[in-house]
């Protein structure tokens, strides 16, 4: 256990620094602060989680990036978490299809881009780069055609049928995890090395990665303060941090045939609590704003046990890779 605590404590731990550093380090000059927080966003979004994944796909062999059994099982385990959280939230609460679309994000979204990769190969190492590089770029695709088709859906989305395709295309095509894990695809299938200089510069920005990621994590999270607690947190906080991890595992355990790596790499980024992309989408259409900031804040805190739990649980071997051998 106190291995355990020795891996997780010091991931989490630069998450509180980024918060304590943005509740104590009060800059008078408030709007140059945010200038820099937004760059050092830009940096994490588009240079060093980029080259991260591009980094880790391209030393792969190619024929493991073609495991669609292993995509389509992990994303029907978290968009059955998701229809559940929006069914409890439409049918149940009765609240509006828009409101319910964000909650059942905050159940199923779990922070797989800056938390995951990180926190993935620290705990299970090098092998478990696939499976982390497959679930984030299959599971945000899916996010990015979910959130507008439902808000479209909800009447909150006015553009055209046409211009809305368009839109979501670019946001798939477009983003710079999903264009470097492309390039890191196109490179492992043509066994492609860059020149040395360059991959140094790709191993530079790769390192810096995770504890930017997750430092810049804790910061958002201290300039969201807790304002309004939802009564849907009762149903979503269990759905996020415990729910998911165990049909995830269920789900994969059952259809097979993977490698025990792959199981609890998947099963880890479940388990990781809600993504900041939530309030983004909620504040992108007006919806569920400060509840879905509260959300993320006490799924996170609440994480750092559930989390600590289950690689405790994974490193003790008291959780076979495969449940129904």
């Amino acid at each position: 256990m106190a291995e355990i605590s020795g891996l997780v404590l010091p991931f989490f731990g630069l998450i509180f620094l980024g918060y304590l550093t943005a509740r104590l380090a009060r800059n008078p000059a408030g709007e140059a602060a945010g200038d820099a927080m937004g760059w050092l966003n830009t940096f994490i979004i588009y240079l060093a989680l980029p080259a991260l994944f591009f980094k880790l796909v391209s030393k792969t062999p190619i024929e493991q990036l073609t495991r669609f059994d292993f995509v389509f099982s992990s994303i029907a385990a978290t968009y059955t978490v998701f229809a559940l959280v929006f069914a409890a939230g439409y049918l149940i609460r009765r609240n509006s299809l828009a409101e319910s679309t964000v909650q059942g994000l905050a159940g199923a979204y779990g922070n797989i881009g800056y938390m995951g990769p990180g926190l993935a190969l620290l705990a299970l190492g090098e092998p478990a780069a696939v499976p982390v590089a497959l679930i984030f770029c299959f599971e945000n695709v899916l996010h990015f055609m979910v959130a507008p088709a439902m808000m479209a859906l909800a009447g909150d989305e006015k553009t055209s049928p046409g211009r809305l395709v368009v839109t979501i295309a670019r946001k798939i095509l477009l983003h710079p995890f999903i264009l470097s894990t492309i390039a890191g695809v196109i490179a492992a299938s043509i066994s492609f090395q860059p020149p040395l200089p360059v991959q140094r510069l790709i191993d530079y920005l790769a390192q810096a990665a995770a504890p930017c990621a997750l430092f810049a994590m804790g910061v958002t999270l201290a300039l969201r303060p807790l304002k309004r607690i939802p009564a849907e947190i009762g149903y979503i906080v269990p759905a996020k941090l415990i729910l998911h991890p165990v049909l995830m595992y269920l789900v994969l355990s059952f259809v097979g045939n993977f490698e025990p790596v792959w199981v609890q790499t998947a099963v880890l980024l479940a388990s990781l609590p809600t993504a900041t992309n939530v309030f983004v989408i909620g504040q992108q259409y007006g919806v569920w704003q400060e509840r879905a900031s509260a959300t993320i804040l006490i799924t996170t805190v609440l994480s750092v046990a559930t989390v600590t739990a289950l690689l405790y649980l994974i490193g003790s071997g008291a959780l076979p890779a495969d449940l129904f051998p």
